[in-house]
């Protein structure tokens, strides 16, 4: 094989430097994207939205998204951006593809833009890191980390018996998670009664006794609350001392925040639902947040998180990314985790909720159960492949998740619920 070699000349050290790649690595590196498919892949509870970028050397390029109760509006977006912005351009020109969507396109892009930036985003870094021959980390600065720890969610699908909580509880921590979320509020909406917030006491108690003082419990709130309601249940619950409080008011509530922040100690996190950076200045800039979780998915995509790692660092804010996704979307949300200096953990479903996602591609993000840490990927790009005959088996069920119904825990196909659980 004919190769090409640069010279590169140290003054400092008087050391020549003599770089050699391969003609067929360099024509990876310029190839030009010809196409895309669109493929959803359905659950009781969520879709997750894959998107293949083709390109004329032969390189694929996978991303995803799992959007809430919008996947025909995220589908119909995708189709539309990208046969006005992907085909035919270069999977490196990045910066190129995010002006177009958000600022070309005139209308802000919101959550379904974001997200649709999101997908072909990660597909497009894969196809970079599989051009070049490297896990996608090395081209975001290395490893910072070879140790990014999850935490568990999606374990608890039942009903809101202490006992029967708890006991799924224990069976995160046998699997080896050191930490794990979970909302006990039930479909609470602003405000709860004496009994049910007993009732949610009561669950986290449970949890608590159940798997120790040394087992990180985060407490998801989903932005339920008023902050009157939000700083009730903070105090009520300061004893089981949680590993952080999780959106305690809706996330463009910063008047709200600021008075839950100036009534608790205890670390609060927000993020899941903020998808253009400007929102987070306020957030940042008052000091009312400790933990920031961006959604590699909906703030479009590996570029937009890789970006706010810098913002979020230099406010002394821990990373925790958000992530509901299958293993590509958890891939992609990987590999920034792994290059940031300032990773706290990385959520994780796919142990506990619908774990056949795994199987949707070879190579899929594996939780250790010897330290609850994700294994170090690394194939080149996101490190998958996707198989679509697995994607096939799983058609969408139109099923979607209902948060202030009753028995949304279990999630189940919620497509008949109504906003009040009735």
């Amino acid at each position: 094989m004919k190769n090409e070699s640069s010279f590169a000349f140290s003054k400092e050290f008087n050391t020549l430097w003599i770089i050699t790649v391969s003609n067929e690595r360099m024509r990876g590196i310029f190839v030009k994207i010809t196409g895309f498919e669109i493929i959803v892949v359905g659950a009781p509870w969520r879709e997750l939205t894959i998107v293949e970028v083709q390109t004329d050397e032969g390189i694929t390029g996978v991303g995803e998204v799992r959007m809430v109760n919008k996947t025909d509006t995220l589908v119909s977006a995708i189709q539309e951006l990208g046969d006005r912005y992907l085909i035919g351009s270069d999977p490196a020109d990045l910066s190129k593809l995010a002006w177009n969507i958000q600022v070309a396109e005139y209308g802000l892009p919101g959550e379904v833009g974001q997200s649709a930036l999101a997908a072909f985003d990660i597909a497009c870094w894969d196809i970079l890191g599989k051009s070049l021959g490297v896990p996608i980390y090395k081209l975001l600065g290395g490893i910072f980390t070879e140790r990014v720890e999850a935490y568990a969610n999606g374990w608890y699908q039942g009903d809101r018996d202490p006992k029967i909580i708890a006991e799924y509880a224990s069976k995160v921590v046998e699997r080896g998670y050191r930490g794990l979320k979970m909302d006990p509020f039930g479909h609470a909406s602003a405000e709860m009664t004496t009994a049910d917030l007993r009732r949610s006491v009561g669950i986290l108690e449970a949890v608590r006794d159940t798997v120790g003082p040394d087992i990180q419990i985060y407490v998801e709130m989903h932005g339920r609350f008023t902050s009157h309601t939000a700083r009730r249940v903070a105090k009520a619950i300061e004893h089981i001392e949680p590993g952080w409080i999780e959106e305690p008011v809706l996330p463009m509530d910063v008047s709200g925040l600021r008075s839950v922040r100036n009534h608790t100690h205890l670390p609060i996190a927000l993020g899941e639902r903020i998808h253009e950076p400007s929102t987070l200045i306020p957030f940042l800039e008052e000091g009312l947040v400790d933990i920031l979780q961006v959604d590699t998915t909906h703030h479009a995509g590996i570029t937009g998180l890789q970006r706010l790692v810098g913002w979020s660092d230099a406010y002394n804010v821990r990373l925790a990314p958000h992530n509901v996704c299958g293993p590509i979307g958890t891939a992609a949300a990987l590999h920034v985790a792994i290059a940031a200096s300032n990773t706290k953990v990385l959520e994780h479903f796919n142990d506990f909720a619908d774990p056949w996602v795994h199987e949707i591609v070879e190579g899929a993000p594996y939780v250790s159960p010897k330290d609850g840490a994700f294994d170090l990927p690394t194939a080149p790009g996101l490190g998958l492949t996707l198989n679509k005959e697995i994607c096939a088996k799983h058609p969408r069920t139109g099923g979607r998740l209902a948060l202030y119904a009753a028995g949304w825990e279990k999630r189940q196909d919620a497509k008949n619920y109504d906003s009040r659980g009735k």
